[in-house]
């Protein structure tokens, strides 16, 4: 994962909705694992997609997907659990709550 981020990379969680509130990184794009077929073409196919999840192993199969349909995927090694730990921001869907990774 390039610091700091590039600002005309995607970055797409693939977590489910539950994963997504508690904690993600801002201006990520959310489209659950089992949705990417059908959405796919809400993300830009002419921008690099840094694909991520909790540790690494749906994204791994989301960027393969992706690749194969004309994507230049890239897999965040680590997830959101890397992503954290590097000391990258993450952010709660309420406020009321601390953002977490789960």
């Amino acid at each position: 994962m390039p610091v700091p981020f590039p600002t005309t990379a995607i970055l797409l969680d693939v977590r489910e909705d539950d994963e997504w509130q508690a904690g993600h990184a801002p201006d990520a794009v959310h489209i659950p694992m089992g949705d990417i077929p059908s959405r796919a073409g809400e993300v830009d196919n002419q921008s690099e997609v840094y694909v991520v999840c909790k540790a690494g192993g749906r994204s791994a199969r989301v960027v393969e997907y992706l690749n194969r349909v004309g994507y230049d995927a890239i897999n965040v090694d680590g997830g959101m659990l890397a992503w954290q730990a590097a000391g990258r921001p993450i952010q709660s869907e309420n406020d009321a709550h601390e953002a977490r990774i789960i």
